[in-house]
C-alpha cells in the first residue's frame, strides 16, 4: 500500500511539472533530449514530458520596437538624428528560436543598421518631406533580412528628425526668403493689374473730355464730405491755357 501511494504521488508530481498552459497568443517550441520536435505546440493545455522535454515560449503578438536615435549623415552631408518605430511579429516560432539566438535583439540591431544605411542615401529635403516613401523602403529591407528568422516586419515609421541649430536657422531664412519672394511677386502682379486698369481709364477719359470734369467735381464732393479745413481743387491744364491765352490777347 505505501508503494502505491509513493507511485501515485510521483505520477501526480510528474504531471504537475509536465502540464503547461499556453495562452492564445503563445506557442511552445519543444526540444526532446536536445532535438527539435517538428511542430510547435499550443495554445491551451499541453504536455511537456519532464525532464526529457524543454519548452521555449514564443509570443505571436505584434512587438513595438522603439529604435534609439541614430546619427545619420544625409546624401547632401547634413548630420541629423533620426529615431523610428518598428512593428513586427513572429510568424514561424521554430525559426525564431532555432535560426537566431535572440530575435528581439537581432531585429533591433538590424533596424538600427538599416536606418542609418537607407536614410544616409537620401537628401535632407527627401528625409523631411518623403517620410512615408522612405519608411516603406525601410520596412521592405528589414523584412528581407528578418524573414529567415521567422519574423515579419509589418510597418516602419520615422518618428522624428532632429536638425542642428545651424540648419534650423538656415531653413528658417530660406522659408522667410521664399515668403518675401511670393510677396514681391504678388505685389508686382497687383501693380501690373493696376496699370492695366489705369490705362483703360485713361483711354476712356480721353474719348470723353467732359468725364474728367465730372471726376474733378466728384473729388471735390468727397473732400467736402470729410470736413477738412483746407480744400484743394485741381484745375485742368486746358483751363489754365485758355485763361493765359485770353490774357495775352488782351
Amino acid at each position: 500500500m505505501p508503494e502505491i501511494l509513493i507511485v501515485a504521488f510521483a505520477v501526480v508530481f510528474w504531471l504537475l511539472l509536465s502540464v503547461k498552459v499556453l495562452n492564445e497568443y503563445e506557442r511552445g517550441v519543444i526540444f526532446r533530449l536536445g532535438k527539435l520536435l517538428p511542430a510547435a505546440k499550443g495554445p491551451g493545455l499541453i504536455l511537456v514530458a519532464f525532464p526529457i522535454d524543454r519548452m521555449v515560449r514564443v509570443t505571436l503578438r505584434t512587438v513595438v520596437l522603439d529604435v534609439p536615435p541614430q546619427d545619420v549623415i544625409t546624401r547632401d552631408n547634413v548630420s541629423v538624428k533620426v529615431n523610428a518605430v518598428v512593428y513586427f511579429r513572429v510568424m514561424d516560432p521554430i525559426k525564431s528560436v532555432v535560426s537566431v539566438e535572440n530575435y528581439l535583439y537581432a531585429t533591433s540591431q538590424e533596424a538600427q543598421t538599416t536606418l542609418r544605411s537607407i536614410l544616409g542615401q537620401a537628401h535632407l529635403d527627401e528625409l523631411l518631406s518623403e517620410r512615408e516613401r522612405l519608411a516603406a523602403i525601410l520596412q521592405k529591407v528589414i523584412d528581407e533580412h528578418t524573414d529567415p528568422w521567422g519574423v515579419k516586419v509589418t510597418q516602419v515609421a520615422v518618428k522624428a528628425v532632429d536638425l542642428p541649430q545651424e540648419m534650423q536657422r538656415a531653413m528658417a531664412k530660406q522659408a522667410e526668403s521664399e515668403r518675401e519672394k511670393r510677396a514681391k511677386i504678388i505685389h508686382a502682379s497687383g501693380e501690373l493689374e493696376a496699370s492695366k486698369q489705369l490705362t483703360e481709364a485713361a483711354h476712356a477719359l480721353q474719348q470723353q473730355p467732359v468725364a474728367i470734369h465730372l471726376r474733378y467735381l466728384q473729388t471735390l464732393t468727397e473732400i467736402a464730405a470729410e470736413k477738412n479745413s483746407t480744400i484743394i481743387f485741381p484745375l485742368p491744364i486746358d483751363w489754365m491755357e485758355a485763361v493765359m491765352g485770353r490774357g495775352k490777347q488782351g
